[in-house]
C-alpha cells in the first residue's frame, strides 16, 4: 500500500491528469486499486480518485463523515442498496453506512469527504437510461445534483461544437468520459481530470463527439479575492 497526503490540494491551481498514464496504486484492502487525483490526509479526509474493485474484492462497513460521491465507469458496483452498474451516479451523504463490493470488478470516480453540511440527498441517477436535455448551442446536458451554488452534470458536446469564453464562479472540475476536450490551454482526451480554480476562464471546443462529467461552483476561495 502507498499512503498519499496533501496531493493537488492547493485549490487556486489549475490541474491537469491523464489518468490513462498513471499507475495503480494499492489501497488497505486487497483487491482495491486507486490512482489518487486529489487527497488531504493518507486515509481520510478530502479525496478524489480513480478507484479499481478487483473481482470478489470488498471494503468492510464504513460511512464517510462529509458524504461520498461516485460515477460508476465501468463494470457493477454494489452495496446492501442496491448493484450499480456502468453510468451510475451515486451520492451518498454524512451518516450513510455501507460495505461496497463488485462481485465482478469495476472501476469508479470517487469523491471523499466535499459535501456540504446542509447536503443530506441520497441520490441514484442511471445515466444510461436519464433523459439528455438540451443545452446551449448543440451541448446537451444531463443534470445529476445541485445544492446551494454547486452543480453537477454530464455534458454532450457534438462534434465541431464552440462554446463562448466564460468564467467559472467556485471553480470547475471535470472528468473526460468520451472523446475529446479542448480548450486554448491544451487537448484533454478520455480519462483526463481537470480542476480550474474560482474565476478561472477558458474557451472550450471538441473536435469529436465528447461526453464529460462537470461539477461547478464547489471548490473553497477567498472571498476577498478580487475578481
Amino acid at each position: 500500500m502507498t499512503a498519499i497526503s496533501n496531493l493537488n490540494m492547493n485549490f487556486e491551481q489549475r490541474v491537469v491528469v491523464s489518468t490513462a498514464q498513471q499507475s495503480w496504486l494499492a489501497s488497505p484492502k486487497a483487491g482495491v486499486w486507486r490512482k489518487p487525483l486529489a487527497r488531504e490526509e493518507a486515509e481520510q479526509g478530502h479525496a478524489t480518485s480513480i478507484v479499481r474493485y478487483d473481482a470478489g474484492a470488498s471494503f468492510s462497513e464504513h460511512n464517510h463523515p462529509l458524504g461520498e460521491e461516485i460515477l460508476v465507469l465501468d463494470g457493477v458496483f454494489s452495496d446492501q442498496t442496491g448493484d450499480y452498474p456502468a453510468g451510475t451516479y451515486i451520492r451518498n451523504p454524512k451518516g450513510f453506512v455501507h460495505a461496497p463490493y463488485s462481485e465482478h470488478g469495476c472501476t469508479l470516480f470517487v469523491k471523499l469527504h466535499q459535501f456540504q453540511e446542509s447536503d443530506t440527498a441520497q441520490v441514484r441517477v442511471n445515466t444510461q437510461t436519464a433523459a439528455w436535455l438540451p443545452g446551449q448551442g448543440g451541448l446537451q446536458v444531463m443534470p445529476l445534483h445541485e445544492h446551494e451554488g454547486e452543480h453537477v452534470a454530464l455534458v454532450k458536446w457534438p462534434a465541431g461544437e464552440k462554446f463562448k469564453p466564460h468564467r467559472h464562479f467556485g471553480g470547475e472540475e471535470i472528468l473526460v468520459l468520451s472523446g475529446e476536450f479542448k480548450d486554448e490551454l491544451g487537448s484533454y482526451p478520455t480519462g483526463t481530470w481537470l480542476r480550474s480554480p474560482h474565476m478561472s476562464q477558458h474557451h472550450p471546443f471538441v473536435e469529436q463527439e465528447t461526453i464529460i462529467w462537470v461539477k461547478t461552483g464547489h471548490l473553497p476561495f477567498d472571498p476577498y479575492q478580487p475578481v
